[in-house]
């Protein structure tokens, strides 16, 4: 489905603003249907539709690539500043399966955007219908009563417990189970609320909201700028309770030291340089992980970078990227499998990407992780873990509920 089928009516303007104009980007997003794509306090933040697509299926990447491209909005005309970002720009969050479940793009009316200590404004529309203006404070969550989805704990752990067997008998090398809860809030959620704190929280991470899902990833499946690609891929994971003594540089060295964790970040590594090698005149691929700390968890990290021989988007990249061992498996079609005989759910747009392009093609997709489905008062966290032939089930039931204290503390609910 698409709205605003034709833009040509519109007037699209980008201006530069002073900094000190809007110091804080988040401080000023309505509280309806807010867009956003924070890191270390810049990116983008949007609100009003010019123009919206939903789309589901497997061919959902490129008919939203040529829905983006239908919309005639040229890079000759639309550049703004000339910096990536600025101009008009999609931001879209997308079904993880080739089921029905729509993936959505959303143009907005608004964009501001902050790259580099520079800040613009791009508005399509009449200009004076715009108004950037502090809004008034999001309330927290109310109330919040989050229990069982799906499946129970033991229902999942006795899933993982078949996953380890089929891998044991050499049906698939790795999957990745996810869990997902389901909550109540007292009263509508403000999303703002859960952005600002999972922004302040997670600087490292890619704050994001689409279509009433939210969360905070530190997974970044595709950036394009100009021929330059980027890849950050996280698997393995470790963590320690608050108050337990164990240091930061202990957590670490048990994560890095792990043959289990080294392995299920080495299918994850490589699954995403042969998925991106096709298009790249030059790949570097570290040959060890780095670890990525996070207040709730600690990864194994792998930055893949390279320069494209071609001129393909970055959604269609993150198309072709998608999904990886990650947050799917390998091989990829067995985990697929396995995964819907398993999980007992559909996962919506819980680890698809999601982010932002351009009108040049330029962009950032990460995977959507930590996150929450909002639905006024009604919540659906997820998480999921990566499961190896050497993976414990109640040592995966534990990372998943160190996962989901991302969201449940943004829901101030640390229990």
């Amino acid at each position: 489905m698409s709205t605003a089928a034709s833009l040509e009516s519109l007037t699209v303007r980008t201006v530069e603003l002073a900094a000190a104009t809007v110091p804080d980007l988040m401080a000023v997003l309505p509280p309806t249907a807010p867009l956003a794509w924070i890191q270390h306090g810049e990116g983008l933040v949007g609100w009003g539709e010019a123009a919206r697509f939903t789309v589901s299926g497997p061919d959902r990447f490129q008919r939203a690539v040529a829905w983006w491209q239908s919309l005639g909005l040229s890079p000759e005309l639309h550049a703004g500043l000339g910096i990536p970002g600025s101009g008009p720009v999609v931001f879209g969050s997308f079904a993880f399966a080739d089921s029905p479940t729509p993936s959505v793009l959303v143009l907005p009316r608004v964009l501001l955007g902050r790259r580099s200590g520079r800040t613009w404004l791009t508005t399509i529309g009449e200009p004076d219908e715009v108004m950037i203006a502090p809004t008034p404070l999001p309330r927290p969550p109310a109330d919040v009563v989050i229990g069982e989805g799906a499946l129970s704990e033991d229902a999942w752990a006795a899933a993982v417990t078949i996953a380890v067997t089929r891998i044991r008998n050499g049906d698939l090398s790795k999957v990745v189970l996810a869990r997902d809860l389901l909550g109540r809030a007292r009263e509508p959620v403000d999303v703002r609320y859960l952005v600002r704190d999972l922004a302040d929280r997670f600087p490292e991470c890619f704050t994001f909201s689409v279509a009433g899902l939210v969360g905070a990833t530190p997974e970044l499946l595709i950036a394009r700028e100009g021929r330059r690609v980027s890849s950050r891929v996280l698997a393995g994971t470790a963590w320690h309770a608050e108050g337990d003594g164990v240091t930061d540089a202990a957590v670490a060295a048990r994560l890095t030291g792990s043959d289990k964790d080294r392995e299920e970040h080495d299918y994850a590594a490589r699954s995403a340089a042969e998925l991106l090698r096709p298009f790249c005149s030059r790949l570097s691929v570290p040959d060890e992980p780095t670890v990525m700390a996070l207040p709730n968890v600690t990864h194994l990290a792998t930055e893949v970078t390279g320069t494209l021989h071609t001129e393909i988007p970055a959604l269609e990249l993150a198309g072709r990227l998608h999904p990886t061992a990650a947050v799917c498996g390998t091989p990829t079609a067995a985990a697929e499998r396995l995964i819907a005989d398993l999980e007992g759910m559909d996962r919506g747009r819980y680890a698809g990407p999601v982010g932002w392009m351009d009108v040049h093609g330029d962009g950032e997709w990460g995977i959507a992780l930590r996150c929450a489905q909002v639905d006024g008062a009604r919540l659906r966290l997820f998480a999921g873990c990566g499961i190896v032939a050497g993976s414990d089930p109640s040592v995966e039931l534990a990372e998943a509920e160190a996962k989901f204290l991302a969201m449940r503390r943004a829901l101030r609910q640390d229990d």
